[in-house]
């Protein structure tokens, strides 16, 4: 009786180890394909990398560019708010009635 229980015990751990070897192979398979699939999009991304470095400077060029038309535009409208300010002291004999609220529109 003793030896059948010995033979059962040692067929359950080999089971067992067998079954475990099983789950660890495929897990090292999956692991390869998740290595394997990390490179390509490391590629990738240094690729990306490569092609939008010339980006880089040009943007800096365009955000000076932009920041001069920015200023450009304020300085439009400060001038715009004054000769209106100036229009509505004229027609007010003097007095200034300006806001900073546009005129009406004629529609």
């Amino acid at each position: 009786m003793n030896t059948v229980l010995i033979v059962v015990t040692l067929v359950e751990v080999l089971l067992l180890v067998v079954v475990l070897a099983g789950y660890l192979i495929a897990i090292a398979a999956t692991l390869r394909r998740v290595s394997s699939t990390l490179g390509l999009v490391t590629f990738g991304v240094r690729a990306i990398e490569s092609q939008t470095e010339p980006v880089g400077p040009a943007l800096r060029d365009v955000n000076a560019a932009l920041e001069q038309v920015a200023g450009a535009l304020q300085e439009i409208v400060g001038t715009a708010q004054r000769e209106t300010e100036t229009t509505h002291e004229d027609a007010a004999g003097g007095i200034t009635t300006a806001s900073h609220e546009p005129p009406p529109s004629g529609g």
